[in-house]
């Protein structure tokens, strides 16, 4: 948990959560984990509070924890999301009408799912370059977790963000870019047409011949620039900028 340097316990601060949530990966962490780290930071002084949780499925935690997931990608992990969001929720710092959850790649996949079927517990999310279908993904990581899709329908379409956007309440970011060698655009490409047959409005940018790592030129500062303006438009309306301190001159008489 980032919380801010001014963190004030009679306040309310909107709670921001980041995960990616694969199996066997580990995003918690008492040390500087990674880049986005930094970005955490900005948030926090802005007035959020950044909290990461592994949930089940992730690593080190023993071979039960982990192996969880195996034919069900997405269930418990989703679960344990949503579960800990109403948790935090009952802090008397966190302001349980203001959460949010973002992710990239398997973690877009979650933030996604997690919007959709926790749509009483959070009010907005981001998905960068997510699985949105698992029948879209490549088969040697897929098979992996769920055999094949003859043999394992459920676990394929169950847990599909593209098969739950009936349920979207919130504001929804999907960012994807169309060169992507990881997570094929087409994920974000359909869930995109699931989401306008469902008549649900959302907010999408897409980065031309731009990979799963989105980079390049200025790139990473506007997909940054432009996910910090969208949690600013959706959690941060209640975030008052404080005044400035009022310089006091005093003046010598002679």
């Amino acid at each position: 948990m980032i919380k801010p340097s001014n963190f004030d316990a009679t306040k309310q601060y909107p709670l921001f959560m980041a995960q990616y949530s694969g199996p066997g990966s580990q995003s918690v962490a008492n040390s500087w984990h990674s880049t986005n780290d930094y970005w955490y930071q900005m948030l926090a002084q802005q007035g959020y509070i950044v909290v990461c949780v592994d949930g089940r499925g992730t690593g080190f935690k023993g071979a039960e924890f982990k192996k969880i997931t195996q034919n069900d990608l997405g269930k418990y992990e989703v679960e344990d999301q949503i579960e800990a969001a109403k948790q935090l929720a009952e802090l008397p710092y966190i302001d349980a009408t203001r959460i949010g959850i973002w992710g990239w790649s398997y973690g877009g996949f979650m933030s996604s799912n997690t919007l959709f079927k926790g749509n009483d517990v959070f009010k907005m999310a981001i998905a960068v370059a997510p699985v949105t279908s698992w029948r879209f993904y490549d088969t040697i990581y897929t098979e992996r977790y769920l055999g094949t899709p003859q043999n394992n329908p459920s676990g394929y379409d169950e847990n599909s963000p593209i098969n739950h956007v009936d349920k979207l309440k919130g504001d929804f970011l999907l960012i994807h870019g169309t060169a992507d060698d990881n997570v094929h655009v087409q994920n974000s490409m359909r869930l995109v047409e699931a989401l306008v047959q469902a008549n649900k409005q959302f907010e999408w940018a897409i980065y031309p011949d731009k990979n799963h790592s989105i980079y390049g030129g200025n790139t990473r500062l506007h997909l940054y620039k432009k996910m910090t303006s969208f949690i600013n438009e959706t959690l941060g309306d209640k975030i008052k900028e404080p005044k400035p301190e009022q310089k006091v001159e005093s003046q010598l008489k002679g």
